[in-house]
């Protein structure tokens, strides 16, 4: 049985270019998902290019760290930094205080619920959720995550974890591998989760592309998706157009969304030619 396989776009309504990539992608055949950023500048645009395009799965992005909430700041302290009016700027310092019990659950529950309402208030049906930086491979924020997914309607989740088949490729950096290897120590109790493990809530059977991020050109794609075994599997990644509107966002991705956008459209159509190709699907189809 041959595997089926999301092509999931990160960061849709970052900017416009970010935008605009991923509605060419999607229309050239080689992107089936996105994740949408509730906050994100272009937001608006986004949502307008997911109702015009049903037939793009559009999840929610949800932003806990690096960014502003949706929620009012009284609402949810325990996620904003010592400014109280946006989120910790840095992931280590997010994680720091998850793990000394800094942050409520019910703030992340307020504020996630709250972004997801923003894309079904927008007319889009979500079709899942992931979370930015993918905080949510820690259960202290899955648990929250997946009582949002229930009372929202939403019936998936990414699986944050890579397949060991992936990382183990050597895309990335040695410290990049080295952290995945760490954090698959949280696999299991991902899986265990309720909602998960009694298939309320679905997720694939891993991700490809994580320990790549930055480094995801023609021929670290090409391996990836030559090597893809049965199951089902979702490629995270992070293209756009690098211009004006990037340079006002803080991020580590700005040439490189270029590289990633020209990998998809040359190295997904040759495997798709190949025998027995993977199965392109959204989180929908699951």
């Amino acid at each position: 049985m041959p595997p089926r396989l999301i092509l999931n776009a990160d960061d849709f309504g970052l900017t416009l270019g970010v935008n605009r990539a991923v509605r060419e992608l999607h229309q050239a055949g080689v992107l089936t998902s996105a994740t949408l950023m509730a906050t994100g500048s272009a937001f608006d645009d986004a949502a307008g290019i997911a109702r015009a395009h049903p037939a793009l799965g559009v999840g929610c992005h949800i932003v806990l760290t690096d960014g502003v909430p949706v929620s009012s700041p009284s609402a949810i302290p325990t996620l904003l930094d010592p400014g109280g009016r946006q989120f910790r700027p840095r992931l280590t310092h997010f994680v720091r205080d998850l793990l000394l019990g800094r942050i409520s659950p019910a703030d992340i529950e307020t504020e996630a619920l709250a972004q997801v309402r923003k894309l079904q208030s927008a007319g889009i049906p979500v079709t899942h959720i992931d979370t930015h930086k993918h905080t949510h491979l820690f259960p202290a924020v899955a648990r929250p995550l997946l009582r949002v997914a229930t009372a929202c309607g939403i019936r998936a989740i990414r699986n944050p974890f890579e397949a060991p088949w992936s990382w183990s490729l050597g895309h990335g950096g040695i410290n990049r591998r080295i952290q995945m290897a760490l954090l698959n120590q949280f696999r299991g109790p991902f899986i265990a989760h309720p909602q998960i493990a009694g298939g309320s809530v679905r997720a694939p059977d891993g991700s490809m592309g994580i320990s790549a991020t930055g480094d995801l050109d023609r021929a670290s794609l090409g391996e990836i998706l030559t090597a893809l075994p049965e199951g089902t599997w979702e490629l995270v990644c992070h293209p756009g157009y690098n211009d004006t509107d990037l340079d006002r966002i803080p991020t580590r991705l700005r040439g490189h969304r270029e590289i990633e956008r020209a990998a998809l459209l040359s190295v997904v159509p040759e495997i798709l030619s190949h025998p027995n190709p993977p199965a392109l699907i959204n989180y929908g189809g699951l």
